[in-house]
């Protein structure tokens, strides 16, 4: 996708990440995601960076979604 826009990057992506906390890469069941720490033990996924391409389409790792993790 290609934007042709005089708005400056930062303003349109503003809001796109929480800035609040500190995006960390963890392996859990053998994939490697780049996930946003929430309260307790949960997490919510920012990215997959290395699993089996099926993972790709199982709605349980799509970005936004929130999983149970140990840190």
């Amino acid at each position: 996708m290609t934007f042709y826009t005089v708005v400056p990057l930062e303003q349109m992506f503003e809001g796109a990440y929480s800035s609040g906390q500190q995006a960390e890469e963890v392996m859990i069941s053998g994939m490697l995601m780049q996930v946003e720490p929430l309260e307790g033990r949960q997490a919510r996924i920012i990215r997959l960076l290395q699993c089996p391409l099926d993972k790709y389409l199982n709605p349980a790792f799509a970005p936004g979604a929130v999983i149970d993790y140990d840190k």
